[in-house]
C-alpha cells in the first residue's frame, strides 16, 4: 500500500522503516534533509514540500502525520487540504488532545476528507516490537487503512476503538495510567536505594527477579532493569521529569466526569515538583513549622 509520512522523528522515522519492511511504499517529508536522506536510502520517496507529498500519492491518498500536538498539526492539515480530494485520508498518529481531533474531523468532513486518529504507543522500541495502535475514525476509512495498522502493530496490537477522537481519548487515558505506574516504580526503587539496613541490595537484581512470576512484572520494570544495569545509582541523570500533556488532560477529564483519580493526579504533581531545584512551597512549610513549634530549619 502507498502512503506518506510527515514527520520523521524518533517515532515517525521508525514507523516508516517498519512499514517498508512489510512492503508498503512510502513518500516521506520532514524539515530535516538529513532525516529524509536516511529513509530515501532505505527506499522511500522524498518530497520537497507538502504539495509534493500530495502529488506523489495515488488517490485515495493516505497521509500519516507524526508531528507535535497543537498548532503543528493544524498548520500541517491546513497546508494539505487545498491539494487533497474527497475520499483522501489523514491519519494523526501523535498525542493530540481528543477535543482538537473531534474539531478537526468535523472541519475535514466538510471537504469530504477523512480523519483517523491513531493513538500510538511503543516508543523507540516500536520498530522491532511493533506499536500498540488505538484507532478512531469511520468504519470505511479505518478498513481502508487496516493493512497499515496491521504492519505497524504486533499481533492483536491494533483496535478500532470508536469514532473520530476515540483513539486519542483512549491513548490519553493510557498515558495517564503510565504516569501512575512510573511513579509507583520510582517510589519503590527509591525506598530500596535509600535503605540503611540493607544497603547492599542490587536494584538490577531486584528488577530482574521481579520479572519472573511477580505481580509487578512489566515491560516498564524490564526497562528499569536495563537502566540499573548501566548505572545502579543513575548518577548521570537529573531528576527532572517533563510531561507531554496527556497526564494533564486525563486529570482534567477525571475532574469533568467526577471520577476520582488520586494516583494519576498525584503522579502528575510529582512531575511538577521534580522541576523545582528548591521548592518555595517547602520553604513556606519549613518557615511555618519553625514559627509555631520552633522546629529546626536548614539555611541556604
Amino acid at each position: 500500500m502507498q502512503l506518506a509520512m510527515i514527520g520523521l522523528g524518533r517515532m515517525g522515522g521508525n514507523m516508516v522503516e517498519r512499514l517498508m519492511r512489510h512492503g508498503h511504499k512510502l513518500v516521506v517529508y520532514d524539515r530535516s534533509d538529513e532525516a529524509m536522506a536516511k529513509y530515501e536510502k532505505l527506499g522511500a520517496s522524498r518530497a520537497g514540500d507538502l504539495a509534493e507529498v500530495v502529488r506523489g500519492l495515488a488517490t485515495p491518498r493516505v497521509i500519516w502525520i507524526m508531528v507535535p500536538a497543537g498548532d503543528p498539526v493544524d498548520q500541517t492539515i491546513a497546508s494539505l487540504v487545498p491539494a487533497l480530494s474527497p475520499g483522501d485520508i489523514i491519519i494523526d498518529g501523535g498525542n493530540s488532545n481528543f477535543h482538537d481531533t473531534i474539531r478537526r474531523g468535523q472541519q475535514l468532513a466538510k471537504s469530504k476528507i477523512e480523519l483517523i486518529d491513531s493513538g500510538t504507543s511503543g516508543g523507540v522500541w516500536g520498530l522491532e516490537n511493533g506499536y500498540c495502535l488505538m484507532v478512531g475514525g469511520t468504519d470505511a476509512a479505518v478498513k481502508h487503512c487496516e493493512p497499515i495498522f496491521a504492519a505497524l502493530a504486533p499481533e492483536n496490537g491494533y483496535a478500532h476503538v470508536g469514532p473520530i477522537g476515540a483513539g486519542h481519548y483512549v491513548k490519553m487515558v493510557h498515558n495517564g495510567i503510565e504516569y501512575g505506574m512510573l511513579q509507583a516504580y520510582a517510589e519503590g526503587y527509591e525506598i530500596l536505594h535509600a535503605s540503611k539496613i540493607f544497603p547492599e541490595i542490587d536494584l538490577k537484581q531486584v528488577a530482574e527477579v521481579w520479572q519472573h512470576g511477580s505481580v509487578v512484572r512489566s515491560w516498564l520494570n524490564e526497562l528499569a532493569a536495563s537502566a540499573f544495569a548501566r548505572d545502579a545509582s543513575l548518577a548521570d541523570l537529573k531528576g527532572w521529569v517533563a510531561d507531554s500533556g496527556e497526564g494533564r488532560w486525563t486529570v482534567q477529564e477525571a475532574i469533568d466526569l467526577d471520577v476520582p483519580a488520586p494516583v494519576i493526579t498525584l503522579s502528575l504533581q510529582a512531575r511538577f515538583r521534580s522541576r523545582q531545584t528548591d521548592s518555595f512551597g517547602a520553604k513556606v512549610i519549613a518557615a511555618l513549622r519553625n514559627e509555631f513549634g520552633g522546629h529546626a530549619v536548614q539555611h541556604s
